[in-house]
């Protein structure tokens, strides 16, 4: 039996205007295979998180509403890359077991989280190796 080592990754969105957006937009990110891979990479791509926010099906998302945290670490802020952000902050925290992006649109008081997995060479093999 094949042993697959994952990361876990929680997404909690914040401040949507309601908690259907919120839902919207975790799982648009969480389902990202771009996401996901930088995840098994533990590579912390802001643009891939970013650019998962922005393909959910969300009508009023504004760029410069959003801010996205990895653990306390702010990598996006209105929309474009920290100034204070540096690799080796988003590096430490990528390197963790369990990592929580958190995700802020606007400023209302709406809160939602998922949990997803990142998508290894193992997953693959594993999934492409039978037929269902």
């Amino acid at each position: 039996m094949a042993k697959v080592q994952l990361s876990l990754l929680k997404f909690a969105l914040k401040a949507v205007a309601s908690h259907e957006d919120c839902l919207e937009v975790a799982y648009t990110v969480a389902h990202s295979p771009l996401v996901k891979t930088a995840l098994f990479a533990a590579d912390a791509n802001w643009g891939r998180i970013l650019a998962a926010v922005g393909r959910s099906n969300i009508t009023h998302l504004k760029a410069d509403e959003v801010n996205i945290y990895l653990g306390e670490v702010c990598i996006v802020s209105r929309g474009e890359l920290d100034e204070r952000y540096t690799e080796a902050a988003g590096s430490a925290q990528m390197a963790k077991d369990n990592i929580v992006v958190t995700i802020e649109i606007g400023n209302n008081d709406t809160q939602e989280s998922v949990w997803t997995t990142d998508l290894s060479y193992e997953y693959i093999k594993i999934n492409a190796e039978y037929r269902t």
